[in-house]
């Protein structure tokens, strides 16, 4: 059975936002998969200047960039 993530942080290649995004969830135990948005015209359309963004997938709810630590365990319960 295909193990479906809580949780996909929306980003691009090279972008060191992102890279701050994943390193800050890192710190927290958070099960999450990265869907880059350039393989989807609708996806970048939706998220091309918002990037990096963490969507829940059992509620939609996301929370854009910038956020921090703190922000984040409010965002997940975690």
């Amino acid at each position: 059975m295909l193990k479906v993530s809580a949780y996909i942080l929306f980003h691009t290649e090279a972008c060191h936002l992102c890279e701050q995004a994943q390193a800050i969830i890192a710190t927290l135990d958070i099960d999450y998969a990265l869907q880059d948005i350039c393989d989807d015209d609708v996806l970048a359309e939706r998220y091309g200047v918002r990037i990096p963004v963490l969507r829940n997938q059992e509620d939609g709810s996301e929370l854009d960039w910038p956020f921090d630590r703190e922000q984040l365990q409010q965002f997940t319960g975690v």
